[in-house]
């Protein structure tokens, strides 16, 4: 079996279940050792590094809000020291409200946004300072934005910014080495 990741180490933002699990079973299975991050589901994320491990793998769960910067920053020293580095940042933590704009409420919104847009920010300048040479970052994007639907504004505003902070930031993680931030297209619901 190829292991493509073996001795590499994965954050995997909102992996204690849904998109983020998923890809963090699949980075352990290509080898990486994986950082499972989950905000308030503690035993679903332990349950993911057990099984992780019970399949020969490294994996480690870690408490952090993606919209707090201190939270994050627990998150990438965690890593640190627990793994020792870092190579791959998935930013998958993300919620989604869907109301008719007369519905969506101030907190919605700030909410919202500090989740998708502001998390994805500051664990990509964290990314900066800790990602090794020829590191990747990984960023979700929807494919609401080209489907116009009613009641997904603030979602697809979330994620219309983050695509664009992607391009923009493409061009400055260039000159240290790394691989340019990128964005995964995902279909939101079925």
């Amino acid at each position: 079996m190829s292991t493509p990741l073996v001795n590499k180490v994965t954050i995997v933002t909102g992996a204690s279940r849904g998109i983020g699990q998923a890809i963090a079973e699949l980075q352990a299975v290509n080898g990486a050792s994986v950082v499972i991050n989950y905000a308030r589901n503690k035993g679903f994320a332990e349950d993911i590094v057990h099984c992780i491990q019970q399949n020969g793998g490294q994996a480690l769960a870690v408490q952090a809000d993606v919209s707090n910067i201190a939270d994050l920053e627990v998150l990438f020293q965690a890593t640190i020291d627990h793994f020792g580095h870092i190579d791959i940042l998935v930013n998958s933590a993300g919620i989604m409200t869907t109301k008719p704009i007369e519905q969506v409420t101030e907190q919605d919104f700030d909410r919202e946004f500090a989740i998708n847009v502001k998390g994805t920010y500051f664990a990509c300048q964290l990314a900066a300072k800790y990602l090794q040479a020829g590191g990747r970052i990984i960023n979700f994007s929807t494919s609401v934005l080209g489907q116009m639907t009613p009641t997904y504004s603030l979602y697809a505003g979330t994620k219309g910014a983050v695509e664009q902070l992607t391009r923009q930031l493409a061009k400055e993680f260039a000159p240290k080495h790394m691989r340019p931030p990128h964005n995964i297209l995902h279909v939101v619901g079925q």
